[in-house]
């Protein structure tokens, strides 16, 4: 009789035991950082909703404004479900939360899940043009001062890092605004209006101004990663060999090098999730671009509780998750991110 011999890369029953401790590894650390991310939210969650509560006369004063009296915010309490114990309040908040209800706003006419849901997706191609840019900027950039190291250009390029990193985004803004629109009449100053993600689309110009904003203090911190890492990379033994061979240097940036470099971009992009969303709320302010971030400021001029709240949610969430994949990829990459997992 003959016996089977499992093929190479079959079945886990044929890994080998550091493949099946590696994959056991991971699914360890993914489970306890799902709990982790959902704990933090719990947690942002209970913070804001105290924080709400501890307003001076509590939220119905600061919608019906200091005027308002006993009766009327007795009203406006009862048809909000505000007169319930607070714990109460925020268990009912929780679980509405969970379904997708985020409540209703004082002063939009429509649900707080609803006036997100318009905004948040021009928010995100904000973000995202802006995050693209950045990339596509940063990743050469970091290279090729890497390759050109304690030369000139690798200085200057250095300064300007600083310089645009240290710069507030609502100066980099005004200063694109002075040099671009008023001055050159190259752009708008204005973002593009519109219900829609097809709509300021279709208004490409508009969006240049508010997407360098975005951008350039990315560039800065990206173009130092990149240049750390692409550095760390030429000293290392696979270059040195195929420099012997007589492989020629730009092949060897260019094909090796670089894709090494990219990891802890990469990682670094997770971790800046919820830097550019911050960086969102002051240049929608800026350019009035129809975003969440403009949603956010309205709500705060006119104390819309429920909206303001409904924003703080999602934005935690979105650094959670920023956060979590952001831990996962260096996990993936760096088994020994873990945390004690071997």
């Amino acid at each position: 009789m003959t016996t089977a011999i499992p093929a190479a890369g079959g079945a886990d029953a044929a890994a080998s035991p550091s493949v099946r401790t590696a994959r056991g590894g991971f699914g360890r650390y993914l489970f306890r950082r799902v709990l982790q991310s959902l704990a933090v939210v719990l947690l942002v969650s209970v913070i804001v909703f105290a924080l709400l509560h501890a307003l001076p006369g509590g939220p119905a004063r600061g919608v019906l404004g200091q005027q308002a009296t006993p009766e009327q915010i007795a009203a406006f309490e009862a048809a909000n479900g505000l007169d319930q114990p607070v714990v109460l309040q925020y268990l009912a908040f929780l679980g509405r939360t969970v379904t997708g209800d985020l409540g209703e706003s004082y002063l939009l006419n429509q649900s707080v899940a609803d006036a997100i849901g318009v905004r948040l997706p021009k928010t995100l191609l904000l973000t995202g043009l802006s995050l693209v840019v950045a990339v596509l900027l940063a990743v050469p950039i970091g290279v090729y001062q890497a390759v050109r190291r304690n030369r000139a250009v690798d200085y200057w390029l250095s300064a300007l890092a600083i310089v645009a990193y240290s710069t507030p985004t609502f100066f980099l803004g005004m200063l694109l605004i002075l040099l671009l629109s008023q001055t050159a009449g190259l752009l708008p100053a204005a973002a593009p209006q519109g219900s829609g993600v097809a709509e300021v689309l279709a208004q490409p110009a508009g969006l240049v101004l508010p997407v360098l904003t975005g951008a350039v203090p990315i560039v800065a911190t990206f173009s130092r990663y990149m240049r750390s890492a692409t550095l760390d990379n030429l000293a290392e033994d696979y270059v040195r060999t195929a420099r012997a061979k007589g492989t020629a240097y730009r092949r060897v940036v260019l094909r090796h090098v670089l894709r090494n470099s990219l990891t802890p971009v990469v990682a670094m992009l997770g971790y800046y999730l919820p830097v550019m969303f911050g960086g969102a709320l002051v240049v929608e302010q800026l350019f009035n671009y129809p975003g969440m971030g403009l949603l956010f400021w309205s709500a705060a001029q006119s104390s819309d509780f429920p909206v303001l709240l409904g924003c703080v949610l999602v934005i935690s969430v979105a650094t959670v998750v920023g956060s979590l994949l952001a831990d996962l990829v260096q996990a993936l990459l760096d088994p020994r991110t873990r945390g004690g997992l071997r």
